[in-house]
C-alpha cells in the first residue's frame, strides 16, 4: 500500500504476543516528527492510524498537562487519550480515522462515525488481520469483512457500535434562523478541515457543493488557494470552474481528458477503486484525473461529498416531495451507506495518487444540523429546486450562475458519459459481453458497460471474489411507496 503512504514506513513487533503493526505514512501533520508506529512515554503501548483528528489542537493542549508528547502529530493525541479514557475516547474525537492501539496484551481498533476512512479485517483461529484496503487481505486465506463505520473492536470485548447517523427531530425554528445556523456550521467545519502542515487545495468541479467548499476555504484562508478541475473541452464543469476560479481568485489548474486516456487507465482505476459498479466507476474516472492533477501541487484537498445526500440533491429524492418523514429517512439512509460507495471512491482515487481528501459536509455536527432542517426547505418551489436552503445559505458567496445551476452528476458535468458507452462498445462487442455473462451467471449486470467493468475487475485482482463480497452498490436503495 505504498500509494497510501509514500513518505515513510514503520513497523512494531510485539514481544509478548505474536503480533505486528505495519504502517505507510502520508505526512500531513508534523511531517518531520510524526512517523508511525508511535509509542507512549514508557513504550508499553503503540498506535498506527490513518486520517485526521480535526479537534486535535484542543485535545493536545489538555493532554499536555499530564502527558509528555514526543511529536506534534494528531495520532499521538489519540494514543494518550486512549490511555486516559480507554474505548470511551471515540466519543471525544472529531475527524476521519481508522486506527489501532495495542499494548502487547490487548488490541483496540476503531473506525470513524461515517466511515470516511476505510478499514477491513479478517478474523480467524490464527489471529486478527486488518488493513486500509481489501487488496492486502485478499492475499490471505479466510473471509474478509468491511469494518463497520462508527464501530470499535476490543480483543477482550469484541465489536461495539458507538455511533449511528441520528434520527434527528426536524427543527421548527424560522427559515431565517435555520439558514443562518447552517451557514455558521459550514464555516466552522470547513475551518477545522483546513488544518494542515503541508500544501492544501480544493476540488472544483463547478457544481454547487465543490463551489461552496472552495468559496468558504478561500474566505477563511484569506489568500488564493489551489483549485483543480478536469473534463472534456467545452463540458459544463470546466466552463463553470473557470468562471468561479476567476470570481474567487483561486490558483486554478485543469486537465482535458481524452477518450484514449480514459480507456487506457480504466484497469488501473478499477484496481484502485476496488469496485466494478457502473455509477461508481463513471464518477471515479474524473476523480482519478483530478487527484492526479492535484498531486503535482498539494497534498490535501477538500471535496464537496455528502451535500447531495444531506440536502436532497439527487433527482430521485423529488419522488418523496411533501412527505417529510420519508424524505428525512431516505437522506439518513443514504448518508449511512456512503462508506462503501462514494466515500470509497473519494478515498481510493485520491490515495492512489498519495493525496488526502477531506469532506467537511460529513462532519458529525454538519450532518446533525443538516438533517434537522425540514425537507420543505431542501426541495422548495414549483418545480422543486434541490438543495434550496443550502443555496440560500451561501448565495452571497457565489455568482447566481453557480448558486442556481442545475444539478449534474460528476461524470455528466465532466463530459465522461458522452463518450464512455461508445468507446466500450467499440472495444467490447455484444458477443464478448454474452460470453462474459455466461462465465458469471450469478451476477446481475446493469448494462453492457458494467459488464465490461466487471471483465476488467476480474483481470486486475487475483481473488476478485474477496473484493466483490465487500462491494457496495450505488443503485441499491429502497423503493419507498
Amino acid at each position: 500500500m505504498v500509494h497510501r503512504g509514500p513518505d515513510a514506513c514503520g513497523e512494531k513487533v510485539f514481544k509478548s504476543v505474536p503480533g505486528v503493526f505495519g504502517h505507510r505514512r502520508l505526512s500531513i501533520m508534523d511531517p518531520e516528527g510524526g512517523n508511525q508506529p508511535i509509542n507512549n512515554e514508557n513504550q508499553s503501548m503503540s498506535i498506527i492510524a490513518n486520517g485526521e483528528i480535526y479537534n486535535f489542537p484542543g485535545l493536545y493542549k489538555a493532554l499536555a498537562e499530564t502527558h509528555t508528547f514526543k511529536t506534534k502529530s494528531d495520532t499521538e493525541t489519540v494514543l494518550h487519550l486512549f490511555e486516559d479514557l480507554g474505548p470511551g475516547l471515540v466519543n471525544k474525537l472529531e475527524g476521519m480515522y481508522a486506527f489501532a492501539i495495542a499494548d502487547g496484551r490487548n488490541l483496540f481498533v476503531a473506525r470513524d462515525p461515517i466511515g470516511i476512512k476505510p478499514l477491513y479485517y479478517s478474523e480467524g483461529e490464527d489471529g486478527f488481520y486488518f488493513a486500509s484496503e481489501l487488496k492486502p487481505l485478499a492475499k490471505l486465506p479466510g473471509k474478509v469483512h468491511e469494518f463497520p463505520p462508527g464501530t470499535y473492536y476490543h480483543s477482550d470485548q469484541g465489536f461495539k457500535t458507538y455511533y449511528e447517523v441520528p434520527e434527528v427531530v426536524t427543527s421548527r425554528e424560522p427559515l431565517e434562523y435555520q439558514t443562518k445556523k447552517l451557514r455558521q456550521t459550514l464555516e466552522k467545519v470547513v475551518d477545522s478541515h483546513l488544518m494542515s502542515d503541508v500544501p492544501l487545495g480544493v476540488f472544483l468541479s463547478g457544481g454547487l457543493d465543490s463551489s461552496i467548499t472552495t468559496a468558504l476555504s478561500r474566505k477563511i484562508i484569506g489568500r488564493p488557494i489551489h483549485s483543480f478541475s478536469v473534463g472534456i473541452e467545452g463540458c459544463p464543469d470546466l466552463e463553470s470552474a473557470r468562471m468561479l476560479s476567476r470570481y474567487l481568485d483561486t490558483i486554478h489548474h485543469e486537465h482535458l481528458i481524452t477518450v484514449d486516456e480514459v480507456m487506457a487507465k480504466l484497469p488501473e482505476i478499477i484496481y484502485f477503486l476496488e469496485s466494478y459498479d457502473q455509477d461508481l466507476v463513471r464518477s471515479a474516472i474524473p476523480t482519478y484525473f483530478t487527484a492526479r492533477l492535484a498531486k503535482e501541487h498539494v497534498k490535501v484537498v477538500l471535496s464537496g461529498e455528502g451535500a447531495d445526500e444531506l440536502f436532497a440533491g439527487y433527482g430521485y429524492f423529488k419522488n418523496y416531495t411533501g412527505n417529510d418523514k420519508v424524505l428525512q429517512s431516505e437522506m439518513r439512509r443514504s448518508v449511512s451507506t456512503l462508506h462503501n460507495i462514494n466515500l470509497q471512491r473519494v478515498d481510493r482515487l485520491t490515495m492512489a495518487h498519495s493525496i488526502e481528501a477531506r469532506v467537511p459536509f460529513l462532519d458529525k455536527e454538519a450532518i446533525e444540523v443538516s438533517l434537522s432542517i425540514p425537507s420543505e426547505y431542501k426541495l422548495r418551489g414549483n418545480p422543486p429546486i434541490e438543495k434550496w436552503i443550502l443555496r440560500k445559505a451561501v448565495e452571497d458567496l457565489l455568482p447566481d450562475e453557480i448558486t442556481w445551476r442545475k444539478k449534474e452528476q460528476f461524470d455528466e458535468g465532466s463530459g465522461i458519459v458522452d463518450f464512455i458507452e461508445q468507446s466500450i462498445a467499440e472495444n467490447f462487442s455484444a458477443q464478448d459481453a454474452r460470453r462474459h455473462r455466461e462465465k458469471y451467471p450469478g451476477i446481475t449486470f446493469r448494462s453492457h458497460e458494467e459488464c465490461y467493468y466487471h471483465k476488467l475487475f476480474t483481470e486486475v485482482f487475483e481473488r476478485p471474489d474477496v473484493i466483490m463480497d465487500n462491494m457496495g452498490r450505488w443503485a441499491e436503495r429502497p423503493d419507498y411507496q
